[in-house]
This record gives structure tokens, sequence and C-alpha cells, in this order.
């Protein structure tokens, strides 16, 4: 089927959902379906997948599409396709060789200048004493400085146009590394597309859907945190960094995130039932067929056609739903069609598995691996051994085929008809006209796969983290409340997703034994269905941008605290007594007094929640006994936002508006006599 006999539809990108790694991108085509009912659609990038393309019916009903397939094309540029930047890395490149070589003639004129200096001629022994002429040389000397000295001057002019030819030429070079990848390759443009079958349209407008994944796209959550002092809520933007290298510029498309993995298996796992009694061989797999009648004699044209010329015999790759480039036109190639329904010609033979107690279905170690129709693929050729020489000439003999009895049983490379390769005439008597697992149909778009997958390791922006490592076992998806645009260029691009409602208060939080600091910190409260991904945080109060935080992971429902850094408005001062004593009879318990003496003052203009944090010493022996007297509270197993190490008490006071507090607190510690140790300390 030539390119005039399917209808050639143009296709738009309309909405991308951005996974972990890699994305699924969806392409709309409308157009009228020809008479044979099969459209080429256009557009296609060439990093995609072609075992992920599915095809469907936006309208009219009463369409459905029965086969959708992949074709290669390849041909030589277009006129007008721009490719300014690398015309542009061309020219410098002329430019800073042209400068070079004015640089390097330049450096051969002063050696040359430099090598002048007066020879003296040869004296013989009879000849009379000659006077020197001091005059030539001096003039010499003037003539060799001041020619060097311009030679000099001319030469640092064009070391450094040379710098800055070299400096054009890089600073153009990044450019092109950094341009989009959806422009086609220099000198030859290749794109894949979609043959699409319709059914049922017969002359009618018909809007169709293209859905396919393509690698090279990650992406990473990013926020920005809007409130102002004193308000219960504050405005929390989901932004995201994306960057991606599919082959394809998104531009005004729908953007969706999500934090599940592409590349994990969904299937679910084929369980096979166990009986008991005598044994049943399992169905054949489906899509084999018989081989078909005079497939020995296929090629007896092309062998009775004389001797073939010395070349190397090439596989001829063809994928069950694509088409090699053919020569003449840009895009004309020939189509492959998927295994025929069983009205036409079979294919090979239907493999039935093997039963239980017959003969092996494989080979033995050693042996030969079975072929796609049962029988056994020789061994590749081989270097002949200086034991057994071949004749000149003539390559070394191949082994027979090693026979093998029983029904054949297909394995998952045989059964994968992407994967096929069709052999050619070239090949053995055994295998000519045969498909074998081979490589890949298109070894361009594998190139445009293996760079796309560099992505994945760019260089986090600051504080991220990636959507696998915070989301945990749950998968979560964003949609982006507008239409985005990111070139295909490899580099981060932020995009805003939407706002999400949090719970917002502020809280000042201090541990006056550790350090006599008060830390303000934003409690943040999750009340909406969906996980916020840890990631940096712009915050903003007031309208002034504070600072970038890390907001750590927030389930729905879940408390978090975000620390702001210092209150330098809020002061606090810690002092501590220590008083020992013994009591009981005879004093035998060392009675250990810790008192605790807080003090707060605030220079703020609005009252503030403060949080004061003290550690009581804890033990595990029933005879020490520890005594508080304060009036802290002991913290509850998860209360709030943290977690608390055990001994943890708090104190929670409102502190008005430029006052200060007072805090006393303290507590005992009551150990035996024949508990302490000698010579040791026991009163911490």
């Amino acid at each position: 089927m030539t390119a005039e006999a399917a209808g050639s539809w143009r296709s738009a990108l309309d909405s991308v959902v951005v996974y972990a790694q890699g994305a699924v991108c969806r392409r709309v085509a409308r157009g009228r379906v020809p008479a044979d009912g099969r459209v080429r659609v256009t557009g296609l990038p060439r990093s995609l997948d072609p075992d992920s393309l599915r095809a469907g019916i936006l309208g009219p009903p009463g369409v459905r599409v029965t086969e959708a397939v992949v074709e290669f094309g390849a041909g030589p540029h277009l006129a007008g396709t721009p490719d300014a930047l690398r015309r542009e890395v061309e020219r410098l490149d002329d430019v800073c060789a042209a400068v070079r070589g004015r640089r390097d003639r330049q450096l051969v004129l002063i050696e040359e200048i430099g090598a002048l200096h007066p020879v003296v001629p040869a004296r013989r022994r009879e000849d009379p004493h000659r006077r020197t002429p001091a005059d030539a040389w001096l003039e010499l000397a003037d003539f060799v400085d001041e020619r060097l000295t311009g030679l000099h001057r001319r030469l640092l002019e064009l070391e450094e146009e040379l710098r800055d030819a070299e400096h054009e030429r890089a600073v153009a070079a990044d450019r092109l590394a950094r341009a989009s990848t959806d422009a086609p390759p220099a000198h030859v443009e290749t794109a894949l597309r979609a043959l699409v079958t319709l059914d049922g349209a017969e002359d009618a407008e018909v809007e169709l859907e293209l859905e396919y994944r393509v690698p090279g796209c990650v992406w990473v959550p990013a926020y920005r945190l809007a409130y102002r002092q004193g308000d219960g809520s504050g405005r929390l933007v989901l932004r995201a960094s994306v960057a991606q290298r599919s082959g394809e510029d998104w531009s005004g498309v729908r953007i969706a995130l999500s934090t599940a993995d592409l590349r994990r298996p969904t299937g679910l796992p084929k369980l096979r039932s166990i009986r008991i009694g005598r044994s049943q061989p399992a169905p054949a797999p489906a899509g084999w067929r018989e081989p078909p009648a005079g497939l020995a004699g296929l090629f007896s044209g092309y062998d009775a056609a004389g001797p073939r010329p010395d070349t190397t015999a090439v596989p001829v790759a063809v994928a069950a739903g694509t088409a090699p480039p053919a020569s003449g036109a840009a895009f004309a190639s020939a189509s492959f069609p998927s295994p025929p329904p069983p009205s036409s010609p079979p294919l090979p033979p239907p493999p039935a598995p093997q039963g239980y107690g017959g003969p092996p279905a494989f080979p033995v170690p050693g042996g030969p691996p079975p072929d796609a129709f049962g029988g056994a693929v020789p061994a590749p050729r081989r270097a002949a051994s200086p034991s057994a020489p071949a004749a000149p000439g003539r390559a070394a003999p191949l082994p027979p085929p090693a026979p093998v009895t029983g029904p054949p049983r297909p394995g998952s490379a045989e059964l994968d008809y992407a994967a096929l390769v069709l052999c050619g005439p070239e090949e053995r008597e055994d295998r000519r006209g045969r498909l074998f697992p081979g490589g890949s149909f298109d070894p361009v778009a594998d190139g445009c796969r293996q760079r796309a997958e560099a992505v994945a390791s760019l260089p986090l922006p600051g504080q991220a983290v990636r959507p696998r490592e915070s989301a945990g076992s749950f998968d979560h998806r964003f949609d982006a409340v507008a239409r985005a645009d990111i070139p295909s260029d490899g580099t981060w691009h932020t995009v805003t997703i939407g706002e999400i409602p949090v719970g917002l208060r502020t809280e000042y939080l201090c541990v006056p034994s550790v350090e006599q600091t008060v830390y303000a910190t934003l409690v943040l409260s999750n009340a909406t269905g969906q996980a916020l991904l840890a990631g940096p945080v712009e915050v903003t109060v007031d309208g002034g941008f504070l600072m970038t935080a890390a907001l750590p992971t927030l389930a729905p429902g879940g408390v978090r605290r975000v620390g702001l850094g210092p209150a330098e408005d809020i002061r606090v001062v810690r002092r501590t007594h220590l008083h020992e004593s013994a009591s009981g009879l005879r004093s035998s318990t060392t009675v250990l007094d810790h008192r605790v003496h807080v003090e707060l003052a605030s220079r703020l203009a609005r009252p503030v929640t403060v949080e004061v944090r003290e550690r009581v010493p804890v033990t595990s022996d029933p005879d020490v006994r520890i005594e508080e007297r304060a009036d802290w509270a002991v913290p509850g197993e998860g209360a709030g936002p943290d977690r608390y190490a055990p001994g943890t008490r708090v104190w929670r006071l409102e502190l008005p508006a430029g006052a200060t507090a007072a805090l006393d607190g303290g507590y005992e510690i009551r150990i035996p006599a024949g508990k302490a140790l000698a010579g040791g300390n026991r009163r911490s």
C-alpha cells in the first residue's frame, strides 16, 4: 500500500500525563475517511513506544477502529525547514578557523623576522683585518625591533579576536545542545506515523484520538505559600518543575502529573489450575498458523537468476504493524500486516505445548535452541578451528539441525510479533521467508529513546525530592488548571498546577535547655483528599518573600510543621538550680532537687503562641524515683505535628503583645544509697 492509497491526517497534541519517568501523550486528528477506510496520522514523535499505541473514535457513533499500527519513514529535508541554530554554529566554526589561520600566519611572520641577524662572512687566514660595520648592525637591530613590535601588537589583536570567536561559538553550541529536539536531525527527516483502519465510516467526518507512551520525561513538585500574619488559612500554590526530551514540543497542552511508575507492569498474573487426575495438554497459544504450502519454492526464481553478489546478508527487519522506509518518495514505505485472519494464507505452524511425560520441547544444554516453528535453530557460524580447516573459498559446513520430536512450544520471544524479523533469501533454506525474533525495527527511534532517557540524570532543583521517594506506597495525580508549553530541550520548566487550600497557624517553638533561641514555625494541616509531596516551598509573608523551606510529605488530614528560622522579636532566658540533700532513715536516700526558671519577653505587636519544651530524666530502675513539681504537660502519643522523645514536657502559653512571662518547674531525683555509684555522678 503506497502513500496515495491512504489519506494523511495531521494531528495535534491535546494532553499529556507525566509520570515519575515517562509520559502518556494524547493526540487528536480530524478528517474525512477515504474509501478504503485506512488513514495515516502524522506528527508522532520518533521516540514513542510502538507497543503502546492505542486508537479510539470520539465521533460520530457507529465507527470503530479495527487496526492501528506504526509506520516508519525517512527522507531528505523538506524545503524551508528551520535550522538556524545549526547554521549559526557552522558559520562560527568557519569564523574560528579563519581567525585561527590568520593567527598562525602571524606567528610564522614573527618567527621569520625574529630569525633576522647579521652574518659575518668567513675570514681566510691571509685576509687582512676588516672593520665591523656597527651602523649596519644597529640599523638591522632597529628594523627587527620595530617590525616585531608591530607584529606582536597585531598578534595580541588576533588572539583577542580568536577568544571572542571561540566564546561565541561555545555559546551557539550550548544553545544548539539545549534547543528543542522537535526539529529533525540534519539532512535527514525521520517520522513515525500511525496507520489506522476504520470500519463503518464510509466517507464520513471522523474525530480520532491516539494515545502513546514516550520516555524522557520527569517532574518534581514545588510550592509557593502566601499567608498573612494572624490569619488561620493561606494560599498554597502547587507548581511543578518538568523536564522532557521526548522529541516533540508540548505547546498549549493540558498537563497532568502522576506519581505512578509507568514502567511497572500492571497485568494480572495468569494462575493455572491444579487438577487431580490424568494430565491434560494445555491449549495451543493463539496467533499461530500452519506454514503456507510451497514455502520451500518461494525463492526458486531468485536462485535461478544466477550467482548472487558477494554482499553480507542482512535480515529485513519487519515488525508486526510496522513498515521499513522505501526508496523514492520522501515517506513512501511498504507495510507488513499483522498475523492474517483464518481466511488468509496460513503463517508458521501452531506449536502445541509439550505434554506431560513427552519428549523435551527445548534441547539439552549444548544443543541448538528451538526455532519459532518448533525446529532447531542451527548454531551461528564460527571460524574454522585449526584442527578442522575448511576448504579454501568455501565456508565451514554447518551441522545439520538436530531433530526435535513432539510438538513445539513457543516462548515469549516468538509470541512478540513486534520484534519478529523476516529472513531474506540469503539465509539458510530452513530460515528463508520465515519470522524469527530479531532487533528493533527502527534504529533511529532507538537512538532517540536512548537520548531521551538521559533526562532522568538531570540534577534536581534545590531541596527537590523525586515523587516516587515522597509518595510512598500510594499514587496521586494532579491536573493542571490551564494549558502549558514545555519545549523538548531537556531543561527544567516551571508549570503551575493549581491552588490547594490548607489550614495555617503560626507558632513559636523553643528548647532553652539546648539553645536559648525562639524559632518561628508554620503548622500546616491538609484537609484535602490529595497528599502534598515533599519539595521546596517559597514562603511569602504579608506580600514579601521570606525564605525557601523544605515542605515534608503531608498526607490527607495530616499536620506538619515548617520552620521559618529564628524569631528575633522574642527573647528567652533559662536558669537552673540544683540542691542535693539526704532523706530517709539514716540518710539512706539521696535527693537531687532540680529547679528550672524560664523567662519569655515579646516585642511583637500581636499576641503569639509559644511552645517551650523541657525534658525530664527517664529511668528504668524501679528503685530510682523521679517526682515532678511543675505545671507543664505530657504530650500525648503522636499528638500534634511533631513526634516527642520520651521524657519531653511542654509548656504552651499565649504571650500577649509586648508582654513577658515566667515559667517555673522542676523535678526531684531520689536515689537509694545502694544504687549510688561509688566515685560517679548520678545527678543528670
